[in-house]
């Protein structure tokens, strides 16, 4: 198979997940041997250094035997185009593709066929086939399937640069409501219980990433459901992203009339995951509504300095980076400026806060004091 034909067996069925590093797809042309490669609903994203890198999505077979409540996929959905590509296919069309640098990596998913195990080998033969006969050194994303085995998870890892199953749900009871053929904690979490144990194992032999996805809003999960699960992925078994999906239905599947979530809630939790993940934050700090869910007309870093910050000010002289960081407008790098700047002299006001590159200062302003003192509400012009 060549790589058109993959794009043309891929196109319309991948998976709807998001597989990078930002939930986007885009439509490339690239020139090849045959015209332009349109890799329009084929191609998702990851960031790798300073840069994005063009990925790959597809299948090794979009039949399943899973009867998923919110997956085009489902067992028995009438509407769904069915394709299984082989192994030797998926590599080879990817190899072409690769060489006329339409893509960089691919991301390998698959139905379930003939039970997990069965679906995992498939997954595991392309990768191995990437790796040994085609030499591909690149990035490749691999899908771990529910009920795969210790061993293949392990294979798996040793092939691939990340690995991934989907939660698709908080806990047990809620995956019962979106999934009801598949088991939380048995087919599920132990999978991704297993990368982790297998790292440590390793001793830095088997470095894949690991992340996992949510479906968020059809089985009537609170963010604090979401959110308590995201911060013990991230604490316990290291994941290095977790991804929120706004749930959308799909004709033809039981959620079908099921309405649709609010983008701006997966914006919201994937706001909340980054301040779990990256700043600092414990589950219990971030600003819950009554109903345990986020508010959605505020960025949550925001609400809670509302609650935490307005009446008590951190001293921008003397604070922690940790401190720092926890403040609207100062992430990770800008805190980095900030104690820089101010072993050269002290910050007495807005403008020295921007000129050490704290490009939201405006956010900043109310919950700081510089040098003992309140800054002023508006901004000077540098």
């Amino acid at each position: 198979m060549d790589g058109h034909e993959l794009l043309e067996a891929t196109r319309g069925t991948t998976e709807f997940e998001p597989v990078g590093d930002a939930p986007q797809q885009e439509r490339t042309a690239r020139r090849g041997s045959r015209g332009p490669v349109d890799l329009s609903g084929c191609v998702s994203h990851v960031t790798a250094g300073s840069r994005q890198m063009a990925v790959l999505k597809t299948m090794t077979t979009t039949a399943c035997e899973r009867g998923c409540f919110y997956c085009p996929f489902r067992a028995g959905r009438t509407q769904m185009k069915r394709r299984t590509i082989s192994p030797d296919d998926i590599a080879s069309g990817f190899m072409e593709l690769y060489r006329k640098r339409a893509v960089e990596g691919m991301f390998l998913s698959s139905g379930i066929i003939r039970g997990g195990v069965t679906s995992q080998d498939k997954i595991i033969d392309t990768a191995t086939i990437l790796r040994q006969k085609y030499k591909f050194r690149g990035f490749i994303h691999l899908k771990l399937m529910p009920g795969a085995e210790r061993d293949q998870v392990r294979a798996a890892m040793k092939l691939a640069n990340r690995v991934s199953i989907n939660l698709e749900a908080p806990n047990a009871m809620r995956l019962e409501r979106l999934a009801p053929g598949k088991w939380f904690a048995d087919e599920l979490l132990t999978r991704l219980k297993w990368v982790e144990e297998l790292r440590q194992q390793s001793g830095g032999g088997l470095r894949a990433s690991s992340v996992t996805q949510f479906v968020v809003g059809p089985a009537g999960e609170r963010d604090v459901e979401l959110l308590s699960t995201t911060g013990m992925l991230y604490s316990q078994l290291k994941l290095a992203r977790v991804y929120f999906s706004a749930f959308s239905p799909v004709i033809d599947t039981p959620l079908d009339n099921a309405p649709p979530t609010d983008p701006v809630r997966e914006l919201r939790l994937y706001q909340a995951s980054f301040l779990l993940r990256d700043y600092g934050f414990e589950t219990e700090e971030l600003p819950f509504m009554a109903d345990g869910d986020l508010p959605l007309n505020q960025d949550p870093k925001q609400a809670w300095a509302e609650q935490n910050l307005a009446e008590a000010p951190v001293e921008v002289n003397t604070a922690s980076p940790q401190e720092l960081m926890r403040i609207p407008g100062i992430g990770i790098k800008s805190a980095e400026r900030i104690v820089a700047a101010r072993r050269e002299t002290p910050l007495r006001d807005v403008s020295a806060l921007q000129a050490a590159g704290i490009v939201n200062a405006s956010r900043a302003v109310p919950y700081v004091l510089l040098d003992g003192r309140r800054p002023a509400q508006q901004l000077r012009l540098l």
